[in-house]
């Protein structure tokens, strides 16, 4: 049923690779700057909590993909370390998840 309304666990895992991503980079150029610059922390408590919600996602989905569509360890270790660098979510779904998504349909 989850299926149905989110797609297969990997198309799921880019589209969340994709807002973790843009939500990290939204804390580090934008909040982050007005919470010290500008004295304004509500805008990095809001981003900081979707951001938060957005990274577990993204680590249980990994996980998850590990035992559904059989991810290496280098795979697994790269797709977890990406989520703590800038712009490293863009890269994994470029380099890991979009030609695993490929294979699947192939």
């Amino acid at each position: 049923m989850l299926k149905k309304y989110f797609g297969t666990t990997l198309q799921s895992l880019r589209v969340l690779a994709l807002w973790e991503g843009v939500s990290f980079l939204l804390i580090l150029f934008v909040t982050m700057p007005l919470k010290y610059m500008a004295d304004m922390p509500a805008p990095n408590m809001v981003v900081g909590m979707a951001h938060g919600v957005l990274f577990i996602g993204y680590i249980a989905l990994v996980i998850l993909a590990r035992s559904e569509y059989g991810f290496s360890l280098k795979e697994t270790f790269w797709s977890l370390v990406a989520s703590v660098v800038p712009f490293g979510t863009f890269i994994a779904d470029s380099k890991i998840f979009k030609p695993k998504q490929q294979l699947q349909k192939a």
